[in-house]
């Protein structure tokens, strides 16, 4: 059953300067309607005029909001759902970057949509986080999560990297390559879809792992079920650095003789679309698939 709104956060903040004007839009229009609002407190500098009272941090906003509004690109919302997805808190997102996946709302014409949202009229989604950790001598030296993507690659200097994979602690295949893609299915529309990855539907329980430039033609992309645990073993001769890259944001360092510990998190993000939301149509509007031929 849908449910109504009353503590409602702004989220997201714009490389462009001049972008702020949509966050004093929404901001008045929720005002007007007697909503209580928090706005994540990195954009204070940027809306100065407001009260310093409806500023907050991310972790406050998870506890106390119960819809958060996210306004950029798909990396302000990702940005957000590693905290957010901690939280029983719906997200919705504002378009204002390029592609958009995981932003339904056009910033220009937000208030009807978003009127029908705030009335209990949505589709929800659920989508499951990848949670990543580093291993040295048995300890775990860094984690973090990802809603797109965790990659093992050489960081700065592009050299091979040679690894061992392992599914459920199985011996499963071993490459040199200059690294891999691990991929929820909301992350198989991003970086994975570069590197020749499937496209996966955002409601199946699957993690895909796409090569990246490995050193033999029969390396090819493998999805295993979701509830999986993955393991990549690090050879102990391995040169140069390598590094865990999490939705392309967060690095955490890896070294020769590391595992890597991949599964799916606990946590899962709230998404939130207007009723005529369809992934399919988003699809096609953003990889320019064929139209109907009749």
């Amino acid at each position: 059953m849908s449910k109504h709104f009353s503590t409602i956060a702004i989220l997201g903040k714009p490389r462009d300067i001049s972008a702020i004007q949509t966050h004093h839009e929404i901001y008045h229009w929720l005002a007007e309607k007697d909503y209580r609002i928090l706005i994540d407190d990195r954009l204070q500098e940027l809306l100065p005029e407001l009260d310093d009272k409806v500023f907050s941090n991310l972790m406050q906003i998870g506890k106390e909001a119960d819809l958060a509004i996210v306004v950029g690109g798909d990396g302000n919302m990702l940005g957000a759902a590693r905290v957010l997805s901690r939280f029983d808190i719906s997200v919705i997102g504002v378009n204002k970057g390029n592609l958009g996946f995981l932003t339904d709302l056009d910033p220009d014409n937000f208030k009807a949509p978003l009127e029908e949202v705030l009335d209990g009229h949505y589709l929800t989604e659920q989508r499951f986080l990848l949670e990543t950790e580093i291993h040295r001598h048995g300890l775990v030296k860094s984690q973090n999560a990802a809603l797109n993507e965790a990659v093992l690659h050489p960081g700065k200097v592009a050299n091979m990297i040679e690894f061992e994979v392992y599914i459920d602690n199985s011996f499963a295949f071993s490459q040199r390559s200059d690294g891999l893609i691990l991929s929820t299915p909301t992350g198989s529309t991003a970086y994975s879809l570069s590197g020749g990855g499937p496209i996966l539907s955002p409601s199946l329980n699957t993690i895909s792992l796409v090569p990246m430039f490995p050193h033999t033609l029969s390396s090819r992309p493998l999805v295993v079920d979701g509830n999986r645990r993955i393991k990549l073993v690090l050879a102990p001769d391995n040169r140069g650095t390598q590094e865990v890259s999490c939705d392309g944001q967060i690095s955490l360092p890896v070294e020769p003789g590391d595992e890597i510990h991949i599964y799916r998190s606990d946590n899962v993000l709230q998404l939130i679309h207007p009723k005529d939301y369809s992934y399919y149509h988003v699809l096609r509007e953003k990889l320019g698939w064929s139209s109907k031929l009749f």
